[in-house]
């Protein structure tokens, strides 16, 4: 047996248990995915494991690893080599001023003193291949990289130790379904070469189910029920499994084969045709003949309206320069060229949800901070409401923004620790101006936590008093405070688990309709951007590919990087109900 879990209880301080007499095993060879809502104990389990809970936290129970108990470990060295860990958050865990080349020199030199820095770089670059990035943007920074290439580097660094054990705390969240599921198959054919055990902290079931062997579920700091993955997808027993499977979002193309608005249009006007047809007297019949030979938009009965375009963006472009020093670039600075965003053309109608999909990397995000002239486009035309946003000045462009917020995708990382809830949703409100003080926002702050579904008492606590699927929704009553028409929402519920994220997404959808709101999407989730959005754009390497009605791209998809796409998507099994 590779690993094993017999009684294992944390306790932070005086505080009930994180995690309550757990007991779980794993062969060598085996994928074991641990699934739960967020706080229920699975990444205390994942650092217990590897020893790096903080010394604080009191630790019952035993663990063993390839027959040696992990308390008895003394030297921290077989960490990385007996046990990895990917961890969720890359960015929190990458040295902001060290290379991505110098984070492997690093792991690799603790490890391995005696290894040449030619074996070094090589088993680097190799590692960097294996979860799709060029050795060439080695010596770049991890600012430099999209969240989703992030995530990418930190599965690089911990495979290059060849550990029997990895253990993957949310591994894949930023990352889009074809990288996902490149680095997934990578995972399952390593831990099948080496005989690696795999233990999968995930709240993506998905994931789950295509790429475990059997599954525990956790809730409130136990395992509640285990089982292969067929015996808990088609038979859960335990009602929070049963709850669980119940609210995941399911890719479904035909799901969205409903009658579209024309053909509503279409139903409503022959309805009319006949109420018409069926009130004039039967001795008329000259005028029943002309009506039913008429459109109802020629009798002037219905006239629809003509959709109003709220941004408009033209060949927009942000091309960035990388590798090389200072002199380079400027002799040569096509060396090294990033197109982040690439001639893109897309227009937004009033009211409407208009999704981004496509890989980590592809330009989603930059395109959107470029709409908010967050980052500045190096060319092109974004115009919102008929205003030319390129062209404003720095004042001209705060004022713009009450009226175009963004959610960003991890909301943790967008709000000081310093200050509290009530302090950063109120904080808008004071930069543009629209309250006198912060006293005088007290109740507009009130006001918009209870829409989002919070108990304003929230409003004096800290992020770290969060859970992420609460903090998520302050992030999105701190864009909503400014009554704004337009939100960019940056992958706003790819870091919440399937019971929160659904319940993020129908309040978005009720919000929307409320405040009359106009979405872009940004999102690498086809389920999520099948169930939120009206059109959608396929984005690859800083161009769009495809675009369309949400129904068209995803049950009809013309470009070949859509199709796969679609086809990397993990398929859950049918549940019984």
């Amino acid at each position: 047996m590779l690993l094993e879990v017999e009684n294992l209880t944390v306790r932070y301080g005086d505080a009930l248990p994180a995690v309550d007499r757990v007991t779980f095993h794993l062969q060598a060879g085996e994928a074991l995915g641990l699934i739960g809502e967020s706080g229920c104990g699975k990444s205390t389990i994942g650092r217990s494991l590897i020893n790096l809970l903080p010394k604080y936290a009191n630790i019952e129970g035993t663990i063993c690893v390839d027959g040696e108990e992990v308390a008895e470990k003394k030297d921290g060295t077989w960490r990385g080599e007996k046990v990895g860990l990917i961890f969720q958050d890359p960015m929190t865990r990458l040295d902001p001023l060290m290379s991505i080349e110098a984070h492997g020199f690093e792991v690799l030199n603790s490890h391995y003193s005696k290894l040449s820095k030619q074996s070094a770089k090589q088993r680097v670059y190799d590692a960097l291949k294996a979860v799709r990035i060029e050795p060439a943007r080695a010596k770049q920074y991890p600012h430099e990289f999209s969240g989703g290439m992030r995530q990418r580097v930190a599965i690089a660094l911990s495979l290059l130790l060849n550990p029997v054990l990895l253990i993957a705390d949310e591994p894949t969240t930023s990352l889009d379904v074809t990288v996902a599921s490149d680095i997934l198959k990578e995972l399952t054919n390593l831990r099948k070469i080496r005989s690696m055990g795999l233990l999968l902290v995930t709240h993506d079931l998905g994931m789950v189910a295509e790429y475990c062997d059997r599954i525990a579920v956790m809730y409130n700091g136990a395992i509640v029920e285990t089982g292969t993955v067929e015996e808990i997808f088609r038979s859960p027993q335990h009602p929070y499994t049963q709850s669980l499977l119940a609210s995941v979002l399911h890719f479904n193309p035909e799901a969205i084969l409903s009658p579209s608005e024309d053909s509503e249009l279409e139903i409503e006007k022959i309805e009319i045709e006949q109420e018409i047809v069926e009130n004039i007297p039967e001795d008329n019949q000259d005028l029943v003949d002309i009506i039913e030979s008429s459109s109802v938009e020629n009798l002037g009965i219905i006239k629809k309206p003509t959709p109003r375009v709220i941004l408009n963006v033209n060949q927009l472009r942000k091309h960035y320069v990388t590798g090389g020093n200072l002199l380079t670039r400027f002799v040569e600075p096509s060396t090294g060229l990033v197109k982040a965003v690439d001639d893109i053309d897309l227009e937004i109608i009033s009211g409407e949800t208009f999704g981004i999909i496509g890989e980590s990397g592809s330009g989603k995000s930059t395109t959107g901070r470029a709409i908010l002239q967050l980052i500045k486009p190096d060319r092109g035309s974004v115009r919102f409401n008929s205003v030319e946003l390129t062209t404003l000045k720095a004042e001209q462009m705060r004022q713009m923004r009450s009226q175009m917020q963004m959610i960003f995708q991890d909301p943790r990382a967008c709000f000081s620790p310093y200050m509290t809830v009530f302090r950063s949703v109120a904080d808008p409100l004071l930069i543009h101006n629209l309250v006198a003080n912060l006293e005088s926002a007290r109740e507009k702050v009130y006001t918009i936590l209870e829409k989002v579904g919070l108990n304003p008492q929230l409003a004096e606590r800290y992020p770290s008093d969060l859970s992420g699927g609460q903090l998520q929704r302050v992030a999105i009553a701190r864009a909503l405070i400014t009554n704004p028409k337009f939100i960019i929402c940056d992958e706003p519920v790819s870091m919440l688990d399937a019971s929160i994220q659904s319940q993020v997404l129908q309040l978005m959808r009720d919000l929307k309709q409320e405040f009359k709101l106009t979405y872009l999407f940004i999102t690498h989730d086809l389920a999520v951007a099948q169930f939120f959005c009206d059109r959608i754009a396929v984005m690859r390497r800083g161009k769009i590919v495809e675009q369309g009605s949400t129904e068209a791209v995803l049950t009809n998809p013309q470009h070949e990087y859509t199709k796969s796409l679609i086809a990397s998507i993990p398929r859950i099994p049918h549940i019984n109900n």
